[in-house]
């Protein structure tokens, strides 16, 4: 099956899904290219915020210069025309989750469907759509990563919002106003008050996904991503499987997806990842976190701990909390 090498196919949690999933060369057939062409489109702008994110230094300078010296005219010119530059960036940051939660409703209807007879056939024979997915999962924590990190990004929203809104007051004209109007402004800012906020678009867009087709049974998305977490899981703990990959980044970008559908998993299903009746084996995948260098996951242990909606559920296992606490 090209690039995607099925071992063995099963549903319960003693004998999951042990595939290899090529998300190094993956390439779309016909049947998949129509949605695979319209997700490659936003995809291939993600790198490009990942830059300009990364790169993003924020005005902190001017602000503070501008706030601690009120009445000085040229010093507030200065921290807005710093100011209104960098709130164009977040803007189209944020209307960038918009396209990227587009793209996830598109896979997951692909991924999701009743084609095939079960979710690691979908993952099979719609192999390019999966590593999509893949990517997706992989941009997304990357994103949020970077997010927190840079406090830059709320200070700088703030202070135009709290700047526009006295402008206003006085009277006074607002070259950039035209960057952000007010509706659009409480969008991202709500937006940006996220710890993670792409995290979040997803989550929610994995739950309207979920709402919006009725007819579709809840079981075809929450198993198409326990099976993608399984999958990640066997691939990187099974050496045979592992040492296919070319690359150490695609450890990283597996760790990362691992991580990412589990958490998506823990917002759609009912009782969430924890329980005993999840699909996915989080003893197993936690144990894969804590297998690698410390500080290259820490961050997603934390996405685990801070992120997931069902942890601290009275019915989440102890011994998966103890897990996850351990420095």
């Amino acid at each position: 099956m090209g690039n995607l090498l099925k071992v063995l196919t099963c549903t319960d949690l003693e004998q999951e899904p042990n595939f290899f999933l090529d998300f190094e060369n993956a390439q779309p057939t016909d049947a998949e290219r129509e949605v695979w062409e319209k997700v490659d489109l936003v995809l291939k702008d993600a790198r490009g915020i990942l830059d300009e994110l990364q790169a993003y230094k924020g005005a902190g300078q001017e602000i503070r210069e501008a706030i601690q010296n009120p009445n000085d005219d040229a010093l507030q010119k200065a921290a807005w025309a710093a100011v209104v530059p960098l709130v164009g960036k977040l803007k189209k940051f944020y209307q960038f989750s918009q396209r990227l939660e587009a793209a996830l409703h598109s896979l997951l209807g692909a991924l999701t469907s009743e084609t095939y007879d079960n979710p690691t056939q979908n993952l099979e024979r719609e192999q390019a759509l999966a590593k999509q997915f893949a990517e997706i999962l992989h941009f997304t924590l990357r994103f949020d990563e970077l997010k927190m990190t840079n406090p830059a990004i709320q200070n700088d929203f703030s202070y135009y919002r709290r700047t526009l809104s006295r402008m206003r007051i006085n009277n006074t004209p607002t070259e950039g106003e035209n960057e952000v109007n007010n509706e659009l402004a409480n969008r991202i800012s709500l937006f940006y008050a996220d710890a993670t906020p792409m995290l979040k678009t997803l989550s929610d867009g994995t739950t309207k996904f979920v709402s919006e087709n009725k007819n579709l049974p809840i079981e075809n998305t929450t198993d198409c991503l326990s099976t993608m977490a399984s999958v990640c899981k066997v691939m990187l703990e099974t050496p045979e499987y592992r040492s296919r990959f070319t690359s150490e980044e695609t450890v990283s970008f597996c760790l990362r997806v691992m991580v990412g559908v589990i958490i998506l998993y823990d917002y759609v299903h009912p009782v969430g990842a924890f329980s005993k009746s999840s699909k996915i084996d989080m003893k197993g995948c936690i144990k894969v976190l804590r297998d690698q260098p410390p500080n290259s996951v820490e961050g997603l242990l934390n996405a685990l701990r801070y992120t997931t909606k069902h942890l601290n559920d009275d019915s989440t296992n102890k011994t998966i909390k103890s897990m996850l606490q351990q420095q």
